[in-house]
This record gives structure tokens, C-alpha cells and sequence, in this order.
């Protein structure tokens, strides 16, 4: 397997740059997701991989091979790549053998070597069974991995996924994140993931790439990226938390908990420092608070089955979100104590 490399890649339409300078080095077989709010360039940026756009600026390689630069343009079937988009573009009336055998048929591959590779491909997808069915026959979750089985028949070296999960409810959604970590285990194939959706991303991806307005925000494991987030925006769009404004603290850095009450009762014009505070790091006492603690009054609160999302509102009108096993009262005042934090940079 190759490792796929991205150098200052950059995508103009007419003056707005849809992508801008974006360099990322991915592992041979490693799951990498794409990840940021609708029109982020994702999508466009996973167009240049598999070959439908042409790179403004900078170089796309597949281990030691250019694939595209400003110069030079590799088109898609020469790019040893398979894409899976949101729609799952099935014939509907071929099986769904024939379906999955499609790719081979056309680079003239027949016989016993077809059938073995379609047997195989539909196998890796746990479809065996379902080899003479038509795509009318089966469920979205079903069709989604016909789809999988598709791309993995021609042995790519790289899986490009566009949404794939987007059409799909909840319950079926969920279901195909286990499906897809699977596939990834079996086939050991390098994928690249495009989504908006941060679950989805956190519980598929070896490492997310986090994008706005064009450019990379932070490259990192879905842990890096919930614990030690780079900017307010970040911290804001992976996972739930509170960003404080402390007297204490540095970007980059862990905040102790003695060091965030301490920085919390600091003068208003001293506090300088963006802290991230995630909801199972604060702490409530629902009795009495007493005169050590932090106070703050319940505003509202969310069932969320295992626990309850809790939102307070702190004595100088500071939102802040906790969780607590047992239903609290509207307008109940609570003592806090704040376990840890994470200093922020500013937004760029």
C-alpha cells in the first residue's frame, strides 16, 4: 500500500478559493476524515483526490507518484482510486453480482478471475447471499455496502467516500458506522471520508482533518481534537463545552483545577484567556453550595437518558454546561467545582 500526500493544494473558481493551500501526509491504510460545515471545500478537495477537479496550486501524490499538480493532471481511471458517493448510482436492472462486477467488465476481465474477485468483493461486505438480488430488493443500508463492494472489486488503492451515510436514518446511520469500521478492518484499504457530521467522523477516523473556509484547521486524532482542540471554533464544533474567559491559564496548555476557580474570580480586565471546559468536567453539589464553592443557577435541562444535560448560568451571567445523573430544579442554585480545562489560541 502507498501513502497518499497533499502539498499546499489549491482550488480557485474564479477568485473565491474553494480550497486553500491544504497539506496533509496519510498513512498507507489509515481511516482519514475530511470534516467542516457545508461549504468548507471537503468536498472539492475530495473531488481533486479521485481526479473530477483539476489542482490550481500545489501537488497530489500516491506514494512516489504525481498524480496532479498545476501542471499536470492525472484523469480518474488511471488514479488506482474508488469513490462511493451519497447516492448509491446502482443499476437497477442488473443484480446485484453484475452491479459489483461492473468495474471489472469494462477493464475486459471475464470468467473464473470475475467471478472469484466479485465473490470476494461481495463476501468483504457480507452480501454473498444477496448476489442475485436486485438493488429494488434491498434495504439503504444494504445498497450503501453494494456500493462499498463496487469500489473494493478493482483492489483500489484508495477509498474516497463522499457523505455516504447522509441519506440514511438514524438507526440505519449508526448501524453503518459499524459496518464501515469493519470494512476498514478487513480490508486494511487507505479511505478517505467526507462529512459535516463530527460523530460520524470521531467513530470512523484513525485522524480528522478539521476544515474551514477552504483551509485546514487542525489534523489530529479524534481524542487530540476533543481534549487539546486548537481554537475557540474548533472547540466549539467538536463535542459540547463551555469557553471561559479566565485570568489564568495559556494556549496549548492543561488548566489545573485550582488554577480555573482561582481564575474565574480574577477582576473582569484580567481576564484574557480563552478556556474550553467540557461538560463532564464540571462538577455540581445540587445541596446547599457553601462558601468555597463556585455557584450558579439551573436554567434549564435536557434528558438525555444516561444523565442529564444540565445549562447554568453563573453569578456574572456566564453560560455553562454540566451533566448529572438526577433531575435538578429550574432556578435551583448549585455549588461547582471545575475539574479541568484547556487554554485556547484565538480564532484565525
Amino acid at each position: 500500500m502507498a501513502g497518499l500526500t497533499i502539498e499546499r493544494v489549491t482550488k480557485h473558481f474564479g477568485d473565491h478559493a474553494a480550497v486553500d493551500a491544504m497539506s496533509l501526509a496519510i498513512e498507507p491504510g489509515e481511516f482519514v476524515a475530511l470534516l467542516g460545515p457545508s461549504g468548507c471545500g471537503k468536498t472539492t478537495m475530495l473531488r481533486m483526490l479521485a481526479g473530477f477537479e483539476a489542482v490550481s496550486q500545489g501537488e497530489i501524490h500516491l506514494g512516489d507518484t504525481l498524480l496532479a499538480s498545476a501542471t499536470q493532471h492525472t484523469p480518474p481511471e488511471a488514479r488506482n482510486m474508488a469513490m462511493v458517493f451519497q447516492s448509491y448510482a446502482l443499476w437497477p436492472h442488473m443484480s446485484v453480482a453484475d452491479n459489483v462486477g461492473y468495474p471489472l467488465k469494462l477493464r475486459q476481465i471475464r470468467g473464473a478471475d470475475y467471478q472469484r474477485r466479485v465473490a470476494q468483493a461481495l463476501d468483504l461486505v457480507a452480501l454473498g447471499p444477496y448476489a442475485a438480488r436486485t438493488p429494488q430488493d434491498l434495504s439503504g443500508g444494504q445498497r450503501q455496502r453494494v456500493a462499498l463492494a463496487r469500489c473494493l472489486v478493482t483492489d483500489p488503492a484508495v477509498v474516497l467516500l463522499d457523505e455516504p451515510l447522509a441519506n440514511l436514518d438514524r438507526h440505519l446511520r449508526a448501524s453503518m458506522e459499524h459496518g464501515f469500521a469493519d470494512f476498514h478492518r478487513r480490508t486494511g484499504a487507505t479511505m478517505v471520508y467526507v462529512t459535516h457530521d463530527q460523530h460520524e467522523a470521531m467513530a470512523l477516523a484513525d485522524r480528522i482533518a478539521v476544515m474551514r473556509a477552504g483551509r485546514l484547521v487542525q489534523w489530529a486524532t479524534p481524542e487530540t481534537l476533543y481534549r487539546r482542540p486548537r481554537t475557540p471554533w474548533v472547540a466549539s464544533f467538536i463535542g459540547q463545552g463551555s469557553q471561559l474567559m479566565l485570568g489564568a491559564g495559556a494556549p496549548g496548555q492543561h488548566v489545573a483545577s485550582t488554577t480555573l476557580m482561582q481564575g474565574l474570580h480574577a477582576p473582569e480586565h484580567q481576564r484574557t484567556h480563552t478556556v474550553l471546559v467540557r461538560p463532564e468536567h464540571v462538577y455540581i453539589h445540587a445541596n446547599a453550595p457553601t462558601s468555597q464553592d463556585l455557584t450558579a443557577r439551573v436554567e434549564r435541562q435536557t434528558f438525555r437518558g444516561e444523565r442529564f444535560e444540565v445549562h447554568l448560568r453563573l453569578p456574572d451571567g456566564v453560560a455553562l454546561m454540566a451533566y448529572h445523573p438526577e433531575a435538578l430544579h429550574e432556578g435551583q442554585q448549585v455549588g461547582l467545582t471545575l475539574t479541568e480545562g484547556w487554554g485556547l489560541e484565538a480564532d484565525t
